[in-house]
């Protein structure tokens, strides 16, 4: 199993925890590691690792909200020393949700390669698909 850690600005990790256990139910070996203002980008890099630690799996993948900010590099700090860890940065719900579902039985290339299209796919314009099953209504009655 890959372990998970999932790290972002203010409550994100947390609100991505309550989301995720409504969803996936509990699960082991992950980790919701908020970066609030009362701690340090360095105490923050060490909760990552005292996760990484708690954990008993060969590879662990963080999930991060933004690319390029602190949760994200100190994650990518963690990587370079380590060849066993993965980053994902700008993850969203169906990402982590479907991380958690997904990260037994394959290797860590293949999750960050599922999470990476999961990614891309959540995201749609909810407007532009009701016009489109409206012009396909309209094309079906037209044809009959």
């Amino acid at each position: 199993m890959i372990g998970l850690i999932v790290s972002g600005h203010l409550n994100f990790a947390s609100g991505m925890a309550s989301a995720v256990k409504a969803i996936a139910g509990e699960q082991e070996d992950i980790a919701f590691i908020d970066f609030v203002e009362s701690i340090s980008p360095d105490e923050l890099e060490e909760k990552m690792r005292e996760a990484i630690n708690s954990m008993s799996c060969q590879q662990y993948l963080f999930l991060t909200d933004l690319p390029g900010g602190t949760p994200c590099n100190r994650a990518m700090a963690i990587m370079m020393q380590n060849p066993a860890v993965e980053v994902l940065a700008g993850v969203n719900l169906p990402m982590i949700v479907n991380a958690a579902f997904e990260r037994e039985g394959c290797s860590i290339s293949e999750l960050v390669q599922i999470l990476r299209e999961i990614g891309q796919d959540s995201i749609q314009d909810i407007r532009e698909q009701l016009a489109q099953i409206d012009s396909n209504d309209v094309e079906e009655e037209d044809g009959l």
